[in-house]
């Protein structure tokens, strides 16, 4: 544990930032899942809406510094966070910089024939969550976070 504490007080400032900003994202999210979805629904998106699958290559650098940082704080929380709590993190990471997503909701059987469910987050060409188990689930709802133009610009220093 102590080699973690060391490693993440090293790290560059930017870095310890975007993890702080990252946890912060996954407790919030952890108490949006706890409210009614229909209460939390018009937060993620427009409902059955997919952003386009092009990206601002400028917008790269930041799609996979969220990622990792959503992906690594999320091994580290006291709560559990799930793919949906990881994906809300992530949108609401992308929606402060500016940045478009589309966040996905898919159900499948498991090995029991029981139903489950994933959510996964996209921006552009690249997913940000939930990319792991993805092609096992069937698409039942998307969440799209259109962005314009001004506000892309306006986020792009933050990492």
């Amino acid at each position: 544990m102590w080699s973690k504490i060391s490693k993440f007080i090293s790290s560059p400032p930017s870095k310890r930032k975007l993890f702080m900003e990252a946890c912060f994202y996954l407790a919030w999210a952890r108490i949006l899942k706890s409210l009614p979805f229909s209460r939390v629904a018009p937060s993620l998106g427009a409902s059955m809406l997919e952003t386009p699958h092009t990206q601002d290559p400028r917008h790269e650098p930041a799609l996979r510094a969220i990622s990792y940082a959503v992906q690594t704080m999320s091994r580290h929380t006291l709560w559990e966070s799930t793919c949906l709590v990881k994906a809300i993190a992530a949108v609401k990471m992308l929606e402060r910089r500016g940045i478009e997503s589309t966040l996905y909701m898919g159900t499948a059987k498991d090995h029991a024939g029981k139903m489950i469910a994933h959510a996964w987050v996209r921006s552009g060409s690249l997913y940000i969550t939930g990319f792991e188990e993805m092609e096992k689930f069937t698409v039942v709802g998307t969440f799209g976070k259109p962005m314009n133009s001004k506000a892309g610009k306006r986020g792009l220093s933050k990492a």
